[in-house]
């Protein structure tokens, strides 16, 4: 078998119908849209609908809910911001908090602030100012003589 010689299955390919061709092709005229109506408009395509049946979006039951009230934190680990430090995007001995990570690229825009989290691990010693940090994330700045602090949540404990 060569490439030239590979073909579709009989009848696996139909030719299109060519519609509006004059009352003697069989399908002139309206084009076998029928007469009037939305259906017989160009651009016109109902979502959804299944002719009358219930349509799925409705059949389908209803589960949970959306928090409206929900806090879109940015995340970042403590390996993204120590590699930025290595690689000079970022100042070690200054205080990293949202808008030094946004000029460093490690955040595209501020949200309801950042989050770190506990991956890889910390060498220097950092102040990190964010609006949420992990449990391990603090304990490896202070392990390495940093300080991670979260000033919402002291204010919403006092």
């Amino acid at each position: 078998m060569k490439l030239n010689e590979i073909a579709d299955k009989d009848g696996a390919t139909h030719s299109r119908k060519r519609l509006g061709r004059g009352i003697g092709s069989g399908s002139g005229k309206t084009g076998g849209r029928g007469v009037k109506g939305q259906k017989a408009r160009s651009g016109v395509a109902i979502n959804g609908f299944e002719g009358g049946q219930m349509p799925l979006y409705r059949r389908l039951p209803k589960r949970g809910f959306v928090n409206i009230f929900a806090k879109d934190y940015n995340v970042v680990s403590l390996d993204r911001i120590s590699k930025a430090i290595e690689a000079g995007k970022l100042d070690g001995s200054a205080t990293i908090d949202v808008t030094a990570l946004k000029s460093a690229g490690l955040v595209r825009r501020v949200l309801d602030g950042v989050r770190v989290l506990g991956d890889g691990e910390v060498s220097a010693k950092l102040t990190i100012v964010a609006a949420g940090a992990s449990r391990s994330a603090i304990e490896k700045v202070e392990k390495a003589g940093g300080t991670l602090s979260v000033p919402q949540k002291a204010e919403a404990e006092a």
